[in-house]
């Protein structure tokens, strides 16, 4: 009779149940993906000139670039000084942000200049200059 019980425990087997597992990974990687924070690039290479008095950059701010030949890029693609007012209203209507303006080293102030009057003019309350620390 041992013998008859034992043979049929081992025949029954053990089965694991993976739907909850498998439910589990899904709603961690639904979590994941909503509270990750995207920031968007400028799509240029900036030499950002030194401070000492550098802070680092916000996640949630717009960026702007401005290259050692004057064009004034974001999100990869070149708006000009023209185009800074209409970027930067449309992204300030979506969420409020700081405006951080990536310059290279090599550019003219009186172009920076005119990229933080167009974001002033635009409804940004804060307007920074990207820096690198020494």
């Amino acid at each position: 009779m041992k013998r008859r019980i034992l043979q049929t425990r081992s025949d029954e087997g053990v089965d694991v149940n993976m739907s909850p597992l498998i439910d589990c990974v899904f709603l961690l990687l639904i979590f994941f993906i909503v509270t990750t924070v995207f920031v968007e690039e400028t799509g240029v290479d900036i030499q950002k000139p030194q401070a000492a008095s550098a802070a680092d950059l916000e996640k949630q701010s717009i960026l702007i670039a401005l290259t050692s030949d004057g064009r004034v890029m974001y999100g990869g693609r070149e708006i000009g000084v023209a185009g800074v007012r209409g970027v930067v209203a449309r992204q300030l209507r979506e969420k409020e942000a700081p405006v951080i303006i990536l310059s290279d080293a090599e550019a003219r102030t009186a172009a920076l200049v005119d990229i933080i009057d167009e974001a002033k003019l635009a409804g940004a309350k804060q307007v920074s200059i990207a820096t690198g620390k020494e």
